[in-house]
């Protein structure tokens, strides 16, 4: 497979809506987790990413930005994006984060963990919902990927994919969004996960993310770099709101 460069596939078009990348950074050390949010609505675009403190564990969440405008089915616009369980790390675009902490905490797989949900309920788009894993326990390294959605836009089945990387390369990473692009209704994302070339350390990499994305419709970032040998964390945060 191709490995694309990011700003180049990350351009290409206006609205690839909500977007995760999953990968290990060009020096080898660090798991690379990112995940953005993009609206063309108002209720859409009214959004922040903020950390929160759950239960002494951290969890980033989508939060409005103005509350006077909120509207809308806020299930789908405000959740947890982001959850930590021992040494794995949840990023998701919905409340299905929630579904994969509770499914792993009872022993479920992350695929398995999946099986009660379905793509977004925003006819009649059906927004994708896309999920990752990282997984850093005993200091090695893995990741997964999920996307559930409808078949073609038939809201009567829901076809369910899992990618698994059990052995990532240095440099190298897989991109999954929501939309093909814009239009109406929004196209779902088709095909495998986009192999991207990663390079840069933390601050370049959100920089190189944030000027892709299209002004206009980007709406936050997230990404984080986890140390695979001692389990640090960094984290940015960039709302276009502020």
């Amino acid at each position: 497979m191709q490995i694309n460069n990011l700003e180049k596939e990350l351009s290409s078009t206006s609205y690839p809506g909500r977007g995760i990348i999953a990968g290990l950074s060009e020096c080898g050390k660090y798991a690379v987790s990112a995940y953005w949010t993009m609206g063309r609505s108002t209720g859409s675009r009214n959004r922040i990413f903020v950390t929160d403190n759950e239960n002494g564990s951290e969890v980033i969440r989508t939060k409005p930005f103005d509350a006077s405008i909120v509207a809308g089915d806020l299930s789908l616009i405000i959740y947890a994006a982001v959850r930590k369980l021992g040494e794995k790390t949840i990023v998701t675009n919905g409340d299905q984060t929630d579904t994969i902490f509770e499914g792993l905490k009872n022993g479920l797989t992350f695929e398995e963990s999946l099986r009660s949900r379905k793509y977004e309920h925003d006819a009649p788009n059906y927004t994708p919902r896309i999920s990752s894993l990282l997984d850093v326990t005993d200091k090695k390294y893995s990741y997964q990927l999920s996307i559930l959605k409808s078949d073609s836009g038939n809201p009567d089945n829901t076809l369910r994919f899992t990618y698994s990387y059990d052995n990532p390369q240095k440099g190298q990473g897989h991109y999954i969004h929501t939309y093909m692009g814009d239009g109406n209704p929004l196209p779902s994302f088709e095909g495998e996960p986009v192999k991207l070339e990663l390079s840069g350390d933390i601050d370049t990499f959100t920089q190189k993310i944030w000027n892709s994305l299209d002004k206009d419709n980007k709406v936050s970032l997230f990404v984080r770099y986890i140390d695979i040998q001692s389990g640090k964390e960094e984290t940015r945060i960039i709302n276009k709101n502020e």
